[in-house]
């Protein structure tokens, strides 16, 4: 392998800044997450294996609901959902945002609130619309006018439902163009500049059974600045202004959304949540008394900034070869269990664990076992020059995203999920077997 001699290639290797809080190195080579040696979690559950820091991610609960004392704090459950992390955010006082019958129905038998849940998405199917209903989840957030008529006549002429519209504010922010959600170029939302908003919503004005309750507003993901979300703030509180002249309503609930970044790599940017709380905070209040209105409440939704820097992936590493200048690491997971890099073009910052190798740090290629040359999980990362067959990687900021977004490629079957807390090791999800793929195979 070529050796790298930049000294920041070796600095970064030691580097625990975007690993959980709880991470230790108690012997050179070795790495413990919730004082549970990583390595011991790949012995005992095989690999891939995703880890899940229970205390890190009610110690992001904490962050946010510390941060925003006066709004509503609801977990994004697309970034991860499974019944454990369901409860977990629901202790720490968190409502929930989700964008599925499935997403909705697992929360709710994990025992989780259904008044404190949020259902959106850009086309709800009349089963997602029928089981929010059926549930009694708290609003659900109207993305199209096709949805008001529909969702009227769902809830009937006795029935009432909490309900919130998506605005498109003309913002473009986020790490991607595939994740940015606030343009008017996108399938998110009803425009603020052309009418489109204001018109669904007389619309509903015009429906008794729906209680319109508040905007929605969410600029897409893998946001690090503050000052997107200041300008949504003043556009949509302009939006109220409009609707308070011409139908003198005004709306008590304003919901910013997420997509507060996070640092994948050591040295990467990440979103100041306090910052964002407080100068969000007096913006609204300024905006607001500018316009005359009285202070909305405030939603915010994170599940990123909540599980990612919490999980970590597990893999082993099953080929090394070079190719003209490049070296390839080949291990046992990939592109099916994290589609991100190949969606996004995201880096990750992979470390050997299990051993420890006294050399010198190489410039790699982290790629999968997938039939695909785009399965690639780490571009240009610096692995020891001795990085061998049978040797584990830990991935860190692994928890949001990945599993969720998970398929079926090559029938490899998905990962398990383990949680670390106070020394012990406990199985969430197990793992995907052949027998259950097979089991959902039905003809022949």
């Amino acid at each position: 392998m070529t050796t790298l001699h930049e000294p920041a290639a070796t600095a970064a290797s030691a580097d625990l800044s975007v690993w959980p809080a709880s991470a230790t190195e108690p012997r050179p080579g070795d790495l413990a997450v919730g004082g549970v040696p990583l390595a011991e979690v790949a012995d005992r559950f095989g690999t891939p294996v995703y880890v899940l820091d229970e205390a890190e991610v009610r110690d992001r609960c904490r962050t946010y609901r510390n941060a925003f004392p006066d709004a509503d704090v609801l977990y994004a459950a697309k970034a991860f959902l499974c019944r454990a992390v369901a409860h977990w955010v629901h202790e720490e006082g968190l409502g929930l945002d989700v964008c599925s019958a499935g997403e909705l129905e697992l929360a709710v038998t994990a025992g989780f609130p259904p008044e404190r849940i949020v259902l959106h998405g850009n086309a709800k199917s009349p089963h997602d619309l029928r089981t929010a209903l059926r549930l009694g989840v708290g609003r659900i957030v109207i993305d199209s006018p096709s949805e008001i008529a529909r969702l009227a006549a769902a809830v009937g002429p006795d029935g009432r439902q909490k309900v919130m519209v998506r605005v498109v504010p003309g913002i473009s922010a986020g790490g991607h163009d595939k994740i940015r959600t606030g343009t008017d170029d996108q399938k998110f939302g009803m425009s603020i500049a052309d009418g489109y908003a204001q018109h669904a919503i007389a619309r509903i004005l015009d429906q008794p059974q729906l209680r319109l309750t508040g905007l929605h507003c969410h600029l897409g993901s893998q946001i690090t600045g503050v000052k997107p979300y200041l300008v949504a703030v003043r556009r949509t509180v302009g939006l109220m202004s409009r609707l308070y002249e011409q139908h003198g309503l005004v709306l008590p609930e304003l919901d910013l959304g997420g997509g507060h970044g996070i640092a994948y790599r050591p040295g990467e940017p990440a979103l100041d949540i306090t910052a964002l709380a407080r100068r969000v905070r007096a913006e609204l209040t300024e905006a607001c008394a500018a316009n005359g209105l009285p202070v909305p409440r405030l939603l915010v939704e994170p599940g990123r900034a909540v599980v990612g820097p919490a999980g970590i992936a597990l893999y082993r590493v099953l080929a090394v070869k070079r190719t003209g200048d490049h070296v390839f690491v080949a291990v046992d997971g990939g592109m099916s269990d994290n589609p991100r890099p190949a969606l996004y073009g995201v880096r990750y910052a992979p470390r050997l664990i299990g051993r420890h190798s006294a050399a010198a740090p190489a410039r790699v290629t982290v790629v999968g076992r997938h039939c695909e040359a785009g399965d690639v999980l780490a571009a240009d990362a610096g692995l020891p020059a001795d990085t061998r067959p049978g040797d584990l990687l830990a991935v860190p900021v692994a928890g949001a995203y990945h599993l969720s977004m998970a398929s079926g490629y090559n029938l490899v079957g998905r990962p398990p999920v383990v949680a670390v807390r106070e020394g012990l090791a406990r199985l969430l999800v197990r793992r995907e077997s052949l027998e259950d793929i097979r089991g959902r195979d039905v003809g022949l």
